[in-house]
């Protein structure tokens, strides 16, 4: 997805229909999601630990590790 079509979701999260506005806000999470999930490869790829990826998330390295650790994708290395 790219940024004309974000700002077109967002922009569609003010309209008068509310459903209208949580299906874009709903499209606007998975899309979200799956940016972070790419860059949580990309930084364990590049050596950063599960506790720098959480520090940067505002979450817990175990938290984190949880949710992107458990896949398979990585490395469960710390």
């Amino acid at each position: 997805m790219d940024a004309e079509q974000l700002t077109a979701l967002a922009r569609a999260t003010e309209a008068g229909d509310p459903l209208v506005g949580l299906d874009a806000a709903l499209q606007i999470r998975r899309e979200m999601e799956r940016v972070e999930a790419v860059l949580v490869r990309r930084a364990r790829n590049q050596g950063s630990t599960w506790t720098e990826i959480a520090e940067v998330l505002g979450v817990s390295k175990q938290a984190i590790h949880k949710k992107y650790g458990g896949r398979g994708l990585f490395g469960s290395q710390e």
